[in-house]
């Protein structure tokens, strides 16, 4: 609704928010990756998809930061319109949430290299994959939004339910 202003001046996405959403899908997919070896008592891949997961994340947290900078450096300040506001704002906060999945991940990693307790990794991999995938859905919605995607998608609805 907010967007409908006439002081709304969408700002271009920096190149590097395509590869920080290639992070965040790999990062979900890696996570996803580790529940299924965990099922297959297949420790290595474990390992592996974990710390694949837990990287690509970090890439996506150093990307965004990175698109933050290349943003200001053009001009677009968070202060310069409301547009620009909305976008640092949602995108710190989804950063937010991730770090926080970051937290949960670095509480269930140990027990796939033998520390911690092991009958937790499961349920701990489960809610973790989860969480990720929620990530990357809400990433998904934002995108939608920044890329002004959103209304040609709200006027194709309007247009079916007139």
């Amino acid at each position: 609704m907010r967007m409908e202003f006439a002081d709304w001046r969408p700002m271009p996405l920096p190149r590097v928010v395509w590869l920080n959403t290639g992070m965040l899908i790999l990062a979900s997919v890696a996570l996803e990756c580790a529940l299924a070896a965990d099922r297959q008592r297949d420790l290595g891949t474990l390992r592996l998809s974990l710390a694949t997961g837990a990287a690509a994340t970090l890439a996506f947290l150093a990307g965004q930061l990175v698109a933050w900078r290349d943003l200001t450096a053009s001009g677009y300040l968070v202060t310069g319109n409301p547009a620009n506001s909305f976008f640092y704002l949602l995108t710190a906060l989804h950063g937010l949430h991730i770090l926080g999945g970051l937290v949960a991940l670095a509480r269930a990693a140990p027990a796939a290299w033998g520390a911690g307790n092991p009958g937790r990794l499961r349920l701990r991999l489960e809610l973790c994959v989860a969480y990720w995938h929620f990530l990357l859905f809400v990433w998904l919605c934002l995108l939608v939004l920044f890329t002004g995607w959103a209304t040609d998608f709200v006027n194709i609805c309007r247009g079916l339910l007139s």
